[in-house]
């Protein structure tokens, strides 16, 4: 269940065109006009013609960019926005790289842009649809959500921590596929293959996640449990 992208075009949306979203800047009075400090080269960026010898060295490149790892970018996010970090993923906007972080509070929804850098916020904003269908969805989520995180004693940032034992961990997010009982965790090797692993909520306990055959635009995975 990953909204960031969702609420960041709307946010981007809202922005050009006076739409609903809200935007609120973090602690430095220049995050809204901040720009990421990583800058992937056009090398670095692949259409969707690309073969996966391109594919794996673009995840490398990217992973090698983000100085920031996952955890940290969660907790820097925290520190802007409170409430519960739902998810974390390293995303390319218009050519930089972010850490696009999806919190939580209440039924709010917030999203919180981390640069993989330097780690200061560039911006966050908050989801407000005016849509009713809309609305009444993102409630749903919002409900679902705190009730698979009641309870839970590994956070997300606890997650990216234990993923990062596979590899360099590029999203974090709750697996929300009904009854969530674990975080999905994408890590990339030093290959640039991906792999996908499950951090229960409970025990911390990580193991290979084969149940997607993930034919988004993360691609293929062969995740190895080394427990």
């Amino acid at each position: 269940m990953k909204r960031n992208i969702v609420i960041a075009t709307v946010a981007a949306a809202a922005l050009i065109g006076g739409g609903t979203a809200a935007f609120a800047t973090g602690g430095d009075d220049d995050s809204a006009a901040s720009k990421s400090s990583v800058q992937l080269k056009d090398s670095d960026r692949k259409d969707d013609r690309d073969d996966d010898r391109d594919d794996a060295a673009e995840n490398t490149a990217e992973a090698k960019a983000a100085k920031v790892t996952a955890a940290d970018a969660i907790k820097a996010a925290l520190a802007d926005t409170s409430g519960t970090a739902v998810s974390a993923e390293l995303d390319d906007e218009d050519g930089g790289l972010v850490w696009d972080v999806d919190i939580l509070k209440g039924k709010t929804w917030h999203s919180v842009e981390v640069d993989p850098g330097t780690g200061k916020v560039l911006g966050s904003w908050v989801d407000k649809d005016d849509d009713k269908d809309d609305a009444a969805e993102d409630a749903a989520d919002a409900a679902r959500i705190n009730s698979a995180l009641k309870g839970a004693s590994v956070s997300a940032a606890d997650a990216a921590k234990a993923g990062a034992d596979k590899g360099t961990v590029t999203s974090v997010d709750l697996d929300d596929d009904g009854t969530a009982t674990a975080w999905n965790v994408e890590t990339t090797d030093a290959k640039g293959a991906e792999s996908e692993y499950d951090v229960d909520l409970k025990t911390g306990k990580v193991t290979a996640d084969r149940t997607d055959t993930h034919d988004d635009d993360h691609g293929d995975h062969d995740g190895q449990d080394d427990d």
